[in-house]
C-alpha cells in the first residue's frame, strides 16, 4: 500500500468540524465513533437519525417543522423531511449580523472589489422586490447568462428569496447554447452582463444577449449588469437601488430551487431540478463537515456559472465564509496566476481542477516559492481524476501540510459522493473517504458488492439532493433511465471505481467510455495519467470502437507540445510509460497525433460521442455541437475514424 501523503494531526481531528458533529451524535445517539469510517458506517446504517442530526446540528431555520425524516426510501422517489417549509437563503441570512466581507471579486486584469454582508443582504433585499413588482413569484424562473461575478450570485440568492427558480449559463457558451438550455425553462425574467475577459481579451457578449433574448420569448424583464445598458433593459443599478428588508418565502423542502443542465453532449441538455431543503442539507455537510469550511475561512474554486461547482462555491455563504469570485484564466497572465489571486486574497480553500495543476507542472510553476499560501488550508480538486504524480506535486510545491481533497460526485447531486475528509489522510491518486450519508458501493456485472477490484460505483439509498425530477419529464422515464435501469432501485452513476481495503476510493472513468479489450475493462482515466505525465504530451484521449466484425481497435490521440514530434521514440516513451503505470493491455493499438481534444462546457473530454461517431452514428444523433468548446475538432476526428474505415 502506497504510504499518505498527508496524515492529519491530533490538533487537525480535535479542531475539525466534523469531530464536533461526531461529538454531538455520540450524546444525543449514545453512540461513539473510533473513527471517520465508523462515523460513516453509523450514517449509513441510520439514514434517518444522520440527516436529523445534520438538521440540529446546523439548527436549520424552518417556517414549519417536518413530520419525518423520510416519508419514503424508494429510489427515485424518496420523500425527503415531509411537511418542512423553509427556504435556501435563510441559511446564508443568519451570517449578515457578522459583519465582514461576504463576497470577494477578482478579475482577469486585477480589478478587485469586495461586497460586504451588509451590502449583500442590501442587494439581495432590492433585486427581490424588484423581482416582485415584475411579477415574479413562487415557481417562475429567473435566468442568468452571466459571468462569475458577485451580481450573479445576488441574483440566484434574490431568485430563491421569492421561491422561484434559479439557472444560469456562464458567457464562455453562444446564443444558441445557452437558449438550448434556458429556452426550455420559459423564463420571466433574465438577467445577463455585456461580456466577460478571459485570456487578456475582453469578450464582447451585446450582439449574443440580444439573440438569447430574442430567443426567450416568455421573458418579460431584463436586467443588465454593466454600463451599457441596451434598451429596453433595467440597468442593475436601478434594479438593486434602495433600502429593502431581505424577507424570504417559505416554500416545501422538496421545491425546486434551481435547474443545472448536463453536458448535454446528445440532444437538448438535461435539465436537473433540485430542491432547497435537499441542497441546504447536503451543502451544510459537504462545505462544514467534509471540507472543514467555516465563518473564518475565504473560499474560491475556480468555475464558472454553468457549472455545479459554481453552485458548490455559492454554499460558502450558508456556512458564514467569504467566497471569491474570479472571472478570468486561471493561467493569465501567467500559469500560476490562480495561485498568485489565492495568496493575495489569503484564500484558505482554493478548488481547482487535475488539468490546471498538470499545466502548472509543465509550466515550471513553484507556487509556495513564488507566492505567500500561509493562509491556504487545502486544495480541493474535481473534474477528472488526480494522478498520484500531481497530487504529490502539489505537497512538494504547495505544502507538505495542505491536504488534497480530491472529489468526485457530479451535477446530478450537485455534490460529490466520495473525497477529501479533514480527519483522514490522503493518498497519491486515490479519494480518501465516502461522504457521510452517502451509502456508496462498487457492483460487478451482477449486483455484487467488489471491494479491491473495479466495478460500477453505486449509491444504494437515497441523498436529498437527488434530483426532484427532469425537467420536462412528465412520465420520470427519462429520469429512471439514466440513473435506475441496471439495478433496480439502485442508484448507477457511470463511473468505474476501486473501494481499497483502507476505505479510499479510485475513480478510473466513466464506465460508459469503457475500454474493454479481450473482455478485460479498463479505465481510460489509468492511461491519460500516465500519458500527460510526459512533457512531451499536452493532452490525450483514447478510445475503444467495436465493429460489427467483432474487432476492436484502441486508438491513443495525443495533442503535443510545441516542439515535440511524434517520432518513434515518442511512442515508445508512450506505450513504455503506459505499462509502468497502468499495465500492458492498456497499451494502444494505434498512437495519433491531434491537434486537440474536443471537451464539453464543463470540461470533460468528449469520449463517448466520439467513440459512437467512430462506430458508425451520424454526427448530428451523437452529439451536439453547442454544446462542444471546440466542435471543429470533432470534425478532424470524424476523418481520422474514416481513414481508418479505409
Amino acid at each position: 500500500m502506497t504510504e499518505p501523503q498527508w496524515t492529519p494531526s491530533s490538533e487537525d481531528i480535535e479542531s475539525a468540524r466534523i469531530t464536533d458533529f461526531a461529538t454531538q451524535v455520540g450524546q444525543t445517539y449514545g453512540v461513539s465513533f473510533d473513527d471517520y469510517t465508523a462515523l460513516w458506517t453509523w450514517s449509513t446504517d441510520n439514514l434517518e437519525q444522520f440527516w436529523q442530526a445534520v438538521w440540529d446540528y446546523f439548527d436549520i431555520i424552518a417556517d414549519e417543522d417536518p413530520t419525518a425524516v423520510l416519508g419514503s426510501v424508494d429510489m427515485p422517489g424518496a420523500q425527503w423531511f415531509p411537511g418542512a417549509k423553509l427556504n435556501y437563503v435563510d441559511q446564508v441570512k443568519r451570517h449578515v449580523d457578522r459583519g465582514g466581507v461576504a463576497i470577494e471579486y477578482i478579475a482577469e486584469d486585477g480589478t478587485e472589489r469586495a461586497l460586504s454582508w451588509d451590502e449583500l443582504a442590501r442587494q439581495v433585499g432590492a433585486l427581490a422586490a424588484t423581482l416582485t413588482s415584475a411579477g415574479v413569484g413562487t415557481g417562475d424562473r429567473v435566468v442568468g447568462y452571466l459571468p462569475n461575478i458577485p451580481e450573479t450570485v445576488v441574483a440566484f440568492l434574490a431568485t430563491a428569496t421569492v421561491g422561484a427558480i434559479w439557472s444560469a449559463c456562464g458567457q464562455d457558451y453562444s446564443a444558441s447554447a445557452a437558449l438550448d438550455r434556458l429556452g426550455q425553462l420559459e423564463p420571466k425574467v433574465l438577467v445577463t452582463a455585456d461580456g466577460y475577459s478571459y485570456g487578456g481579451k475582453f469578450h464582447d457578449k451585446k450582439a449574443d444577449v440580444a439573440s438569447l433574448r430574442a430567443g426567450l420569448a416568455t421573458v418579460e424583464s431584463v436586467i443588465q449588469v454593466g454600463d451599457n445598458v441596451a434598451e429596453g433593459s433595467t440597468s442593475w443599478t436601478d434594479a438593486t437601488s434602495g433600502a429593502h428588508e431581505w424577507v424570504s418565502t417559505p416554500v416545501p423542502f422538496d421545491h425546486p430551487l434551481w435547474v443545472v443542465f448536463s453536458s448535454g453532449t446528445t440532444g437538448l441538455p438535461k435539465g436537473i431540478v433540485h430542491g432547497h431543503g435537499g441542497v441546504l442539507l447536503e451543502h451544510l455537510k459537504s462545505v462544514a463537515l467534509q471540507s472543514d469550511i467555516g465563518p473564518e475561512d475565504t473560499f474560491l474554486w475556480y468555475t464558472s456559472p454553468s457549472w455545479m461547482m459554481w453552485n458548490f462555491q455559492v454554499a460558502g455563504l450558508l456556512v458564514g465564509a467569504t467566497i471569491v469570485c474570479f472571472d478570468g484564466s486561471p493561467g493569465f497572465p501567467s500559469p500560476d496566476a490562480l495561485w498568485s489571486i489565492a495568496a493575495r486574497r489569503r484564500v484558505t480553500f482554493l478548488g481547482t481542477s487535475p488539468g490546471y495543476v498538470l499545466a502548472c507542472m509543465k509550466a515550471g510553476a513553484r507556487p509556495s516559492s513564488e507566492h505567500d499560501l500561509s493562509a491556504l488550508r487545502a486544495v480541493g480538486i474535481t473534474g477528472s481524476s488526480l494522478p498520484a504524480s500531481s497530487s504529490i506535486w502539489l505537497a512538494d510545491n504547495v505544502g507538505a501540510h495542505v491536504p488534497v481533497f480530491s472529489i468526485s460526485g457530479g451535477t446530478d447531486v450537485v455534490s460529490a459522493f466520495v473525497g477529501g475528509v479533514r480527519t483522514v489522510p490522503v493518498w497519491p491518486g486515490e479519494l480518501s473517504a465516502p461522504y457521510l450519508g452517502v451509502a456508496l458501493d462498487s457492483f460487478g456485472e451482477r449486483g455484487e458488492s467488489l471491494l479491491g477490484d473495479v466495478g460500477e460505483l453505486v449509491i444504494t439509498q437515497p441523498m436529498p439532493s437527488m434530483p426532484i425530477r427532469f425537467w420536462n419529464d412528465v412520465d420520470g422515464s427519462r429520469y429512471r433511465s439514466a440513473y435506475f435501469d441496471s439495478f433496480p432501485g439502485v442508484w448507477r452513476h457511470g463511473d468505474w471505481i476501486t473501494r481499497t481495503e483502507h476505505g479510499s476510493v479510485l475513480v478510473h472513468g466513466r464506465s460508459d467510455s469503457t475500454l474493454n479489450r479481450n473482455g478485460i475493462r479498463m479505465g481510460s482515466a489509468d492511461i491519460y495519467q500516465a500519458v500527460e505525465s510526459l512533457p512531451e504530451v499536452v493532452e490525450s484521449l483514447v478510445l475503444g470502437v467495436e465493429s460489427e466484425d467483432g474487432g476492436y481497435w484502441m486508438p491513443l490521440f495525443v495533442v503535443l507540445a510545441d516542439g515535440a514530434e511524434l517520432d518513434d521514440e515518442l511512442r515508445r516513451k508512450i506505450k513504455d510509460v503506459i505499462t509502468e503505470h497502468a499495465s500492458a493491455r492498456h497499451v494502444p493499438d494505434e498512437i495519433i497525433a491531434a491537434p486537440g481534444i474536443p471537451h464539453t462546457r464543463t470540461g470533460k473530454k468528449l469520449e463517448v460521442p466520439l467513440k459512437k461517431i467512430f462506430q458508425g452514428r451520424e454526427q448530428s444523433g451523437a452529439f451536439d455541437r453547442t454544446s462542444v468548446d471546440a466542435p471543429e475538432l470533432v470534425d478532424w476526428f470524424v476523418a481520422r475514424g474514416r481513414d481508418h474505415e479505409r
